[in-house]
């Protein structure tokens, strides 16, 4: 079994716990962001940012405040996934992924 390695330390830690839905997503906008940026590019990149971005779903997963949002988070990891593998289950991209969580992004600048 292979150790996980933690990417967002602090956040883990528990400040992840402390920002607001917004700022969750927001965050996890800017890894999608990275992601995209780095397909077809640089695959060690591209791999870090995936596993990133995955990270901060399942941080975002795990907090007990989002208990009624679990299955639209779920979702969009599902997605996520879908995006970076091709795409073929759900015909998604990271693009429109990108301009989904950009919403959150500068609504979580906003407040």
């Amino acid at each position: 079994m292979t150790e996980q390695v933690l990417y967002h330390k602090g956040l883990a830690a528990g400040r992840w716990f402390e920002l607001s839905l917004m700022e969750q997503l927001g965050n996890i906008g800017g890894e999608v962001s990275r992601t995209r940026r780095a397909q077809y590019v640089d695959l060690q990149r591209f791999q870090n940012a995936t596993d990133r971005a995955l990270e901060l779903f399942d941080l975002t997963l795990s907090d007990s405040r989002w208990r009624g949002r679990l299955k639209e988070i779920g979702r969009a990891r599902e997605i996520f996934c879908d995006a970076i593998t091709g795409g073929r289950e759900y015909n998604s991209s990271l693009s429109d992924l990108e301009r989904y969580f950009n919403q959150f992004a500068l609504v979580a600048r906003k407040t």
